[in-house]
């Protein structure tokens, strides 16, 4: 791996950019890592306090209807045995603002299989597990409905899809503009549901003493559970502490409160006792979201040259009776390409459906499949390379709004990875490459990313001996936070990174934003720089003389979360694949995979690099392996566990390269740096799925690609041989 700065960059370092040999861009090696890999590192459900129960949860084993009565008696008779939980004796919530935690054990309505109708509590948790399955629920079953269809008859239009970005856009007169073109597309892509899948399960433990709550929590965001748990049960926040040291992944399934804390709470607070809670892996897919399946329409009217005219991308999405989430599936068409005539829609109906929530990259990853593969549909129809069709109809301005980019690599991430890639010579012909049973094909994608930020708090001291410490309540899921936060505070310092200690992951430092959205680093990054140049200047006023006593200062990012950019600021990138589809058995195989990107300033190789090829393999586990298949006759995810829900593993994953433009941008933060976290996933699916109709001829427009959806198209291919 290596990087690259932009050779036409001429503007200057944006302001507060560190010096060359700043900390900033170092490949520092993470703080926690000899932790983890010497078992130091201790995660949620490793917490075990004295005279610690344990909690299973009892779900729900219909779709929809009422609970009529939990028989406990079989369950309480199991040795070890201390309470059953439930609506009709659970401690009373008060309202979070979240159905999904608000409503726990605190009604009889079942609003889909899997939702939870009892919490058992034991001294063991082999006594937990047991009683659980001997708790007897009767039921009044009422008739469901949990299929997505695009012509659902409870399609709605909702006024907001996720992240606040309006469900309908339209600009000049598409129908018109689509309907004049002289090269049309019209056609639909499909994406089954995916689920988040974290190594580490979701974890709680609740301990109370008096009335004061401490929770280690498995979460994206410690300050998000602490508030949380204080509304619902009535608390001051000063009087919880949620703690998330080591969090082991979440790609958004951790990223909100989940029931997991909230139900070691109650369980503590009946019984007296800490209690640890720890969902099995069959558990989650109906209890802490998913990415909800799409069906998506794409129209794409281009002139003989491939110019886009016209561009039309229609979601069809489903949520849950309990909370409406809309997948943002179609916002990166309000971005990514010229389109003076543009329709984006989103509509959405309610099932008896778990919950869907945020996973990596929310709307991007979804949406830029579809968006992706069009654009490689649209170059074969009008006999362009798909390289040159995306750099034809790269905009100057962002297209929805007219706003200048703050800044946009994406044709220097198509050119170097197409350079790097070999892209040319390309035959263009699909269906012609082949090495004995093999079809070889390539295929190319583009990626985008939102530059996000939240507000964010942090502190800085100076402490005796030279050393400094830094606080902030950010969490590393695992992406290296602890040590891009170090950097950071050691370059504002003017300080060896050996000398910065920073303490994350408890309620009680400065509130810090969730791990999510590829905003983290931005969020926390900015306090941080904030309240150590602040530092470093009350340092100056002495003449560099020791101080006498603490020397600190504060500082948030609220003003800068805040303010309205006139900028359009986004990642970019270009993915680039390879692959052979096995004509006797359908399998498809990624030879080599490689992405350049565009994300600012990269503030630590070594981690970056982790971020972005871990991206690009979850997106060809999206293309290849996963998904998640709704039983209609029961509501439920048929996959649950590992061994059905197929990951890739490291047979699968064989050369990845993941390359980056160093770019100056003075318009994000004083880093200026762009999240990294999601970026790697977007266009990575579409770019496989591309490579796929290039070695076989056939156009899939469903996800995943696996042996069986394949096999029929590579058969006439075997019979010629």
């Amino acid at each position: 791996m290596s990087h690259r700065a932009d050779p036409r960059e001429a503007s200057p370092r944006a302001a507060g950019r560190p010096p060359q040999r700043s900390p900033l861009g170092a490949a520092a090696a993470r703080r926690e890592g000899r932790e983890k890999v010497t078992g130091a590192a201790r995660y949620a459900a490793e917490y075990t306090p004295d005279g610690c129960a344990y909690a299973w949860a009892v779900p729900a084993a219909i779709a929809r209807g009422r609970v009529t009565a939990v028989h406990r008696d079989d369950a309480l008779a199991v040795p070890g045995a201390l309470t059953v939980l439930a609506h009709d004796d659970a401690p009373r919530l008060h309202p979070a603002g979240d159905p999904t935690l608000d409503l726990l054990l605190q009604h009889d309505r079942v609003p889909h299989r899997g939702w939870y109708v009892a919490l058992v509590v034991a001294d063991s948790f082999e006594a937990a597990r047991e009683a659980a399955a001997a708790v007897r629920v009767d039921y009044a079953v009422e008739p469901h409905d949990a299929v997505l269809r695009p012509d659902h008859p409870g399609l709605y239009t909702p006024e907001l899809a996720n992240g606040g970005h309006p469900a309908v856009r339209e600009r000049g007169d598409f129908d018109a503009g689509f309907a004049a073109a002289e090269v049309r597309l019209d056609t639909t892509y499909t994406l089954t549901g995916l689920h988040n899948h974290p190594m580490e399960p979701h974890a709680a433990i609740a301990h109370w003493d008096g009335d004061r709550l401490t929770v280690h929590d498995s979460s994206q965001g410690s300050t998000a559970v602490r508030n949380a748990l204080a509304t619902l049960f009535g608390l001051d926040r000063e009087r919880v502490t949620v703690l998330s040291e080591h969090v082991g992944g979440g790609f958004g399934a951790k990223g909100t409160p989940r029931p997991t804390p909230v139900l070691a709470t109650m369980a503590a607070l009946r019984t007296g006792r800490p209690v640890k809670l720890v969902l099995p892996r069959r558990q989650l897919p109906a209890i802490t979201g998913h990415r909800s399946p799409t069906v998506q329409r794409v129209r794409i009217g281009a002139d003989r040259e491939g110019r886009i005219t016209a561009l039309a991308h229609e979601i069809v999405t489903q949520t849950s009776t309990v909370k409406e989430f809309v997948e943002q599936a179609a916002v990166p068409a309000r971005v990514m390409y010229t389109s003076p005539h543009s329709r984006t829609v989103h509509r959405v109906t309610a099932l008896d459906v778990p919950t869907p929530s945020w996973m990596r990259a929310p709307g991007e990853a979804s949406g830029m499949y579809a968006l992706e593969s069009a654009m490689d549909e649209l170059a074969c129809a009008g006999g362009l390379d798909p390289v040159e069709l995306r750099l034809r109809n790269d905009p100057a301005t962002e297209p929805d709004t007219g706003r200048p980019f703050s800044s946009r690599h994406l044709a220097e991430c198509l050119r170097e990875g197409a350079e790097r890639f070999g892209w040319q010579p390309r035959d263009p012909r699909p269906g012609v490459r082949r090495e004995g049973d093999l079809l070889l094909g390539t295929g190319v994608a583009s990626a985008t990313y939102p530059v996000l930020m939240s507000p964010s708090y942090a502190t800085a001291a100076a402490e005796p001996g030279g050393t400094y410490t830094v606080r902030v309540n950010a969490t590393d899921i695992g992406t290296g936070a602890r040590t891009v936060l170090a950097q950071i505070a050691a370059a504002a310092l003017g300080a060896p990174l050996d000398r910065v200690r920073l303490d994350i992951g408890d309620s009680r430092l400065p509130a810090g934003s969730v791990a999510g959205g590829s905003s983290g680093t931005a969020s926390w990054g900015t306090a941080v720089h904030k309240a150590c140049t602040a530092l470093a200047a009350r340092l100056r006023e002495h003449g560099g003389r020791p101080v006498p006593g603490a020397v600190s200062a504060s500082a948030d990012s609220e003003r800068e979360a805040s303010a309205e950019s006139p900028y359009a600021r986004h990642a970019f990138g270009a993915h680039f694949a390879e692959v052979q589809v096995d004509t006797v058995t359908g399998e498809v195989r990624v030879r080599r995979m490689l992405g350049v990107f565009a994300a600012g300033h990269v503030l630590n190789p070594r981690t970056g690099r982790s971020q972005l090829l871990g991206g690009m393999t979850m997106g060809l586990g999206m293309a290849l392996l996963e998904g998640s298949t709704m039983d209609p006759a029961f509501g439920d995810w048929a996959e649950r566990d590992l061994a059905s829900y197929h990951v890739p593993a490291c047979a699968d994953v064989t050369d990845l390269q993941a390359y980056w433009i160093d770019e100056t941008d003075g318009h994000l933060n004083p880093m200026g740096s762009k999240g990294i976290g999601e970026i790697g996933i977007v266009g990575s699916a579409a770019a496989i799925a591309n490579a796929v109709h290039h070695a076989t001829g056939t156009r899939f427009h469903r996800l995943p690609l696996t042996p069986d959806r394949v096999i029929a198209s590579v058969r006439p291919h075997q019979e010629d041989r």
